[in-house]
């Protein structure tokens, strides 16, 4: 089965998003954003999400996280939570 490992940042808005991808795209460093900025506790340990299968995240992450290109920040992903930054850091298939 297919494993990923990512971390992300949770913000409530989407300008709010794009703004911190800006700064990470211009060499801020992703963990220090997160801890800065995100809303979700996992904003301590620099967004580190873990590891995890497809079907233990929300619908709009596995598609990010499964689908898309490894170690590049993606973003803003919406979910029920607010607007998200995603970077996967690696992927198994």
């Amino acid at each position: 089965m297919a494993q990923a490992t990512a971390r992300h940042i949770l913000v409530e808005t989407e300008q709010q998003c794009n703004e911190l991808k800006q700064q990470i795209e211009q060499g801020a460093d992703f963990a220090e954003v997160a801890a800065a900025h995100s809303s979700c506790p996992s904003g301590r340990n620099g967004g580190d999400l873990g590891s995890f299968s497809p079907g233990q995240m929300v619908p709009e992450f596995d598609t990010v996280v499964f689908n898309h290109e490894v170690g590049v920040v993606h973003g803003p992903v919406k979910t029920q939570f607010g607007f998200h930054l995603l970077e996967i850091q690696s992927r198994t298939d």
